[in-house]
C-alpha cells in the first residue's frame, strides 16, 4: 500500500517529498524497487530467415542425399555432380547443416583408440639402481653421413657407465653394449632398471630378451615425450655444447678418440651441480662422503679464522641429493625433476 502511494505521489511532488509524506526513507524505497522481481520480458518470436529453405525444399535435399546414388558420397561431391547435370539444390554447407541436425554427420571409419600410456616414475637412491640410455647422431665427414653414439648414464651418480660409437644404429650392437656394461658394473639380478625411449633399438626383441635373462627391468618413455628421458637428453646437450665439440668428425676413429677424452673428463673432472658439485666418479664409487667431510673441514677452518665474513650462518658444503627421480610424483613435497649437467 505504501509503495502504491509513493508511486501515485511521485509524478506530483517527486520521490523525496512522496517518501517524506508516507514516512519511508528514500533509500529503502529505491532498494525495494531494485530487489523486487521484474516481470519477465515477452518471449521474442524468431523471424524466419527469408533465404532459408522451405520444409518441402529441405525434404527434397534430404531425399537426394539419402538416395542410393548419393548415399555414399560426400556433400561436396554430390554438389559437384548435380552442378554438372545442371541442377542446384542448395550450398554444400546447407547440406551439412541438414545432415548434422539429424545426427548423420560423423566419422564413418573405425578408428583405433589406444589407452593412455602410463607415465614412468623411477627412483634411484644408490648407484646402479636406474640407468638411462639413448642414441644420438654425430655428423660424419660427408653430407648426410653420421656416426651413432650409444650412451648409458647412471641417473643417481650421473656416471657414464657405458658408451660406444658405431657406423649404424643396430639392436645387436645395443644388446652387446648393455650386456658388457652390466657385466663390468657387477650388477646383481633384480636390482637394476634401464630406462630408454621407444626407438627401434631400445624397444627391440633382442634387447628385451637380454634384459629379461639378466634380471633387469626395462622402462620406456611415453611416445613423443622427451621429458620422460631427461638425463640422457641433458647429457647429450652437455656433450654438444662443449666448446671442444667439433662440427663434424672425419672418421669413426676421430669420433672415438674425442669421446674417450670427453667421457674421461665428464666422469672424473666435471663438477656436477646436480650431485653437490662432486664428480660422477666420486659419487658412483662412494668417495663423495669423504670429500664432503673434507670440504666441511675447510669451511669450518675458514669460519674460525674470519667469522665476520659469514653473515648468515656457519658455511656448509652442498649436500648430496638423497634420490634421483624420473617423473617424481606430484604429491611429493620436494617434487622436482630438474636435470643439470
Amino acid at each position: 500500500m505504501i509503495d502504491e502511494t509513493i508511486l501515485e505521489l511521485t509524478p506530483l511532488v517527486g520521490v523525496t517529498a512522496a517518501c517524506q509524506a508516507v514516512g519511508r526513507p528514500r533509500s529503502s524505497h529505491y532498494r525495494h524497487h531494485r530487489t523486487s522481481p521484474k516481470p519477465a520480458p515477452p518471449a521474442k518470436t524468431r523471424k524466419r530467415q527469408p533465404r532459408a529453405l522451405s520444409a518441402a525444399e529441405q525434404a527434397e535435399v534430404l531425399a537426394v542425399l539419402h538416395s542410393e546414388r548419393f548415399v555414399d558420397m560426400a556433400p561436396a561431391e554430390i554438389h559437384a555432380v548435380l552442378l554438372d547435370e545442371g541442377v542446384y539444390l542448395c550450398s554444400v554447407s546447407t547440406m551439412y547443416r541438414l545432415l548434422r541436425a539429424r545426427g548423420e554427420v560423423r566419422e564413418r571409419r573405425s578408428l583405433a583408440t589406444h589407452p593412455a600410456r602410463k607415465k614412468p616414475e623411477l627412483i634411484a637412491e644408490t648407484p646402479n639402481q636406474v640407468w638411462s640410455w639413448d642414441i644420438t647422431k654425430l655428423h660424419g665427414p660427408a653430407k648426410w653421413s653420421y656416426f651413432y653414439l650409444y650412451c648409458i648414464i647412471d641417473i643417481y651418480s650421473r656416471y657414464i657407465v657405458g658408451w660406444m660409437v658405431a657406423p649404424c644404429e643396430s639392436a645387436e650392437l645395443a644388446e652387446k653394449l648393455l650386456a658388457d656394461t652390466i657385466d663390468k658394473q657387477h650388477v646383481d639380478r633384480n636390482r637394476l632398471t634401464i630406462h630408454a625411449d621407444n626407438g627401434s633399438s631400445m624397444a627391440s626383441k633382442p634387447v628385451a630378451f637380454l634384459l629379461a635373462d639378466l634380471g633387469v627391468t626395462k622402462s620406456h618413455s611415453r611416445p613423443h615425450t622427451s621429458n620422460d628421458n631427461p638425463y640422457s637428453e641433458a647429457h647429450f646437450k652437455t656433450l654438444k655444447y662443449r666448446p671442444e665439440f667439433p662440427t663434424w668428425f672425419g672418421s669413426l676413429e676421430d669420433a672415438r678418440a674425442f669421446l674417450a677424452w670427453f667421457f674421461g673428463w665428464y666422469n672424473h673432472s666435471h663438477r656436477h651441480s646436480g650431485i653437490g658439485m662432486h664428480t660422477p666418479a666420486d659419487v658412483h664409487h662412494g668417495h663423495a662422503d669423504t670429500i664432503h667431510e673434507q670440504r666441511a673441514t675447510v669451511l669450518t677452518h675458514a669460519y674460525t679464522q674470519h667469522p665476520e665474513r659469514f653473515v648468515r650462518h656457519h658455511p656448509v658444503p652442498l649436500a648430496l641429493p638423497t634420490a634421483a627421480w624420473i617423473n617424481k610424483p606430484p604429491h611429493d613435497p620436494n617434487s622436482t625433476n630438474e636435470i643439470n649437467n
